[in-house]
């Protein structure tokens, strides 16, 4: 054998040795196999949406429909209006602000991941994202339209129509109500976050989590944080009652809003919320479904209470949130979309 071959073949070993060596170190992780067993890192790819096939032409509609505020009576609300996309996926806002400037009575969830959450809402009762994007457009208190308005509006327009007959091939009439809603759907379920820090310690990086971090994810598994936050999404799987152990005051949890009972008439579901996602929660203030709360660090001592029973300590607050920031991914990078000029045809804007 040749000095090169000997020293090559010294090397293969010696590097192969070097990976045997790294792939021991991450097998014996005892912190990290067990958060494999409760959350799994966001998938690279757009998922799978039910009876929605998500093609590109379905997704470039969708993204002008999600900024078009002509899908609001008033001409001023888009989707986005609630879940801005330079913002976490949510307008920053206590409760959010609609037609005639009314403040609507919850919260706007964020847009980012939430294709991946059980269904929709903060009670639920809308089983996808289809039935999710039909919501706002004709509620009063939101973009206050109609599903005919609407019509008259993409209608009027010949580049929509023309977008619609692509995304909706061998359909006779693709310019529909159920159509917009698929078609923002679809662009939504491009929304995810992946390679977060903590998606990247899941994944075997063993230093993307700061120690802080780590003691924080401790905390929250041995907490029984992750009872109701867990997943892929850590967290918008399942219903639980706010105040599983304490009911926070009601400046925090409004005696007026019953939660999921509101759509199942069950009493059991009085002030039971589906738990929100975790994923870039740092982002996201203010927090809970009444947005009373606008720090991160008091968002976790009152679910510590409320939902463990456990007074938590300062340090045990800052590493959980700590923690919580590891779960900020990269973000989607959106370019705002051109949107085709109104005709004289195109209904015109109503703002009473």
């Amino acid at each position: 054998m040749t000095h090169t071959l000997r020293a090559l073949a010294v090397g293969t070993v010696s590097a192969i040795g070097a990976l045997l060596i790294a792939g021991s170190a991450l097998a014996a992780d005892p912190l990290m196999e067990r958060a494999r067993e409760l959350f799994k890192p966001l998938p690279a790819s757009i998922p799978v949406v039910k009876d929605n096939a998500v093609t590109r032409e379905k997704i470039e509609l969708g993204k002008m429909l999600f900024f078009e505020p002509r899908l609001s009576a008033s001409g001023i609300f888009s989707c986005n209006s609630c879940h801005n996309l330079g913002l976490g996926g949510v307008d920053g806002l206590e409760t959010s602000v609609g037609h005639g400037w009314q403040k609507g009575p919850r919260n706007s969830p964020t847009v980012l991941n939430a294709v991946l959450n059980v269904a929709q809402f903060w009670d639920g009762r809308a089983e996808d994202l289809k039935a999710q994007a039909k919501g706002p457009i004709q509620a009063g208190v939101e973009m206050n339209s109609t599903p005919d308005r609407v019509m008259a509006v993409l209608t009027s327009i010949p580049a929509y129509t023309a977008r619609f007959a692509d995304a909706f091939p061998n359909e006779k009439q693709p310019v529909t109500f159920d159509n917009v809603a698929k078609a923002i759907e679809a662009f939504e379920a491009t929304l995810t976050t992946p390679a977060s820090p903590f998606d990247q310690f899941l994944e075997g990086k063993a230093d993307a989590l700061t120690d802080a971090q780590k003691a924080g994810l401790t905390l929250f598994m041995d907490k029984g944080c992750s009872a109701c936050h867990n997943g892929v999404n850590v967290g918008g799987q399942d219903y639980f009652p706010f105040g599983v152990v304490e009911k926070p005051g009601a400046e925090i949890l409004p005696p007026g809003d019953k939660g999921r009972f509101t759509v199942t008439k069950t009493a059991d579901d009085e002030y039971v919320f589906r738990s929100p996602t975790l994923r870039n929660v740092a982002l996201t203030a203010p927090y809970f479904h009444s947005g009373k709360v606008w720090d991160l660090r008091q968002a976790v001592a009152v679910m510590g209470s409320s939902q463990l029973g456990a007074k938590l300590s300062e340090q045990e607050i800052d590493q959980i949130t700590a923690f919580l920031h590891s779960l900020t991914g990269q973000q989607p990078r959106v370019e705002y979309p051109l949107l085709p000029a109104s005709l004289p045809a195109t209904p015109q804007p109503m703002l009473r």
